[in-house]
């Protein structure tokens, strides 16, 4: 697995106060964007601007073997042009310019772009590749609003407990390993987590299956008691924390080194850790994980390549270059048949229900509960990144 220079890292700024008032107002369920969804496409504009991810938009300036779109531009006679971005809030300020016609989201960015009016409704019928993608991708709270399509799912992957072999004894099964107070104390300064905000729901997961007079029902839906054991339990954690990490290749290094024995993970990660012995487990409560979205831009100024991008995308062997290429599960089962490591969907998990029903896929936390409580607040990503500063320290 070649590894991508991308460092997903969920937001890390206070979002500006604009899109949080519009984000408090609606819960990002029930405000739907000014770009309605087209009856028909007309003829393609020679040209798609692309926001997304490093690693999902690849024409081969990276390396000459890695390229996906060129096969695009020879086929619709749209010519891409794209920027990368480090973080949901990054995309979502570049979003807001108006300059790109297509942007693909991840769960914690998705119902910001629909809130604020920056996502387009997408007619799936014009997708004909939208047909294969999995089922349980399709119709998702971070893909769909109010019923309405606004983008089609691109891969998933889950956020993994990777532990030291040689080091860590026994072997874990539970957050408990990272949770846990005399767990943790075994591994004080050899433990690393995911360095953002959007990492309270890990710990928020942790609590539903450990604390359940908590009454947790959605680790991104957290009222203000709630909310609090979450940061407590994470700030308890925080003196065994030897690194909190944003960029996989660091995680990689760390764990190379010995700096890291324990902490959570991606499947492409523990696929590059070379200088160690390392698993990495789904434990038992389950885990957060993610599922990304492409989604056509309300100001969209080339809409029909746009479309042209995101049927292409979903096709069977574009998906399969681009999600082998980053490290997750394709969007279909028969993107399988393309990758080039017979493996990779074995991997993955690709397809595989039962572990994707183990997943709560990142999410925008809003002041409107996700779980669909009304008699009480939720505390919105504005009070998650705060926390986040208050917990690091």
């Amino acid at each position: 697995m070649r590894i991508t220079t991308r460092k997903r890292r969920a937001a890390g700024a206070i979002l500006a106060s604009s899109a949080l008032v519009v984000l408090a107002a609606c819960g990002g369920s029930d405000s739907g964007s000014s770009g309605k969804a087209v009856d028909k496409l007309g003829k393609t504009e020679g040209k798609v601007s692309i926001l997304a991810w490093p690693g999902y938009v690849e024409d081969g300036s990276n390396d000459p073997k890695v390229d996906w779109v060129s096969a695009f531009e020879d086929k619709t006679k749209c010519q891409v042009t794209s920027k990368t971005y480090g973080t949901s809030d990054e995309a979502f300020n570049l979003a807001k310019t108006g300059d790109y016609d297509v942007v693909v989201a991840s769960g914690d960015l998705t119902a910001r772009m629909v809130a604020s009016k920056e996502a387009a409704e997408v007619n799936t019928d014009l997708i004909p590749n939208y047909a294969k993608v999995y089922d349980f991708l399709k119709d998702q709270d971070w893909n769909t609003f109010d019923g309405k399509h606004y983008g089609v799912p691109h891969g998933y992957g889950a956020n993994l407990l990777m532990y030291n072999e040689d080091e860590v004894s026994p072997a874990p099964t539970s957050w408990s390993a990272v949770f846990d107070p005399a767990e943790m104390a075994k591994y004080k300064g050899k433990i690393t987590s995911y360095d953002s905000p959007i990492y309270i729901a890990d710990a928020a997961l942790y609590l539903m299956k450990h604390q359940p007079d908590l009454k947790i029902e959605n680790p991104y839906a957290l009222d203000e008691k709630q909310f609090n054991a979450a940061v407590d339990l994470l700030k308890g954690q925080r003196k065994n924390v030897g690194e909190y990490w944003s960029d996989y290749l660091k995680e990689i290094s760390a764990f190379e080194t010995g700096d890291s024995v324990l902490g959570t993970t991606w499947q492409v990660i523990v696929n590059s850790v070379e200088k160690a012995k390392v698993k990495a487990i789904l434990p038992e409560e389950g885990a957060t994980g993610w599922s990304d979205t492409w989604m056509i831009s309300s100001k969209a100024k080339h809409p029909n390549c746009a479309y042209k991008w995101l049927d292409y995308i979903e096709s069977p062997k574009a998906n399969a270059q681009a999600t082998e290429y980053f490290g997750e599960a394709p969007n279909s089962a028969e993107a399988c048949d393309f990758a080039s490591d017979p493996s990779f969907c074995d991997t993955y998990k690709a397809g595989d229900k039962d572990f994707a029903s183990k997943l709560w896929y990142w999410r925008t936390p809003v002041a409107e509960c996700l779980d669909g409580r009304k008699d009480v607040k939720c505390m919105d990503y504005s009070e998650w990144t705060k926390a986040w500063t208050e917990i690091k320290g």
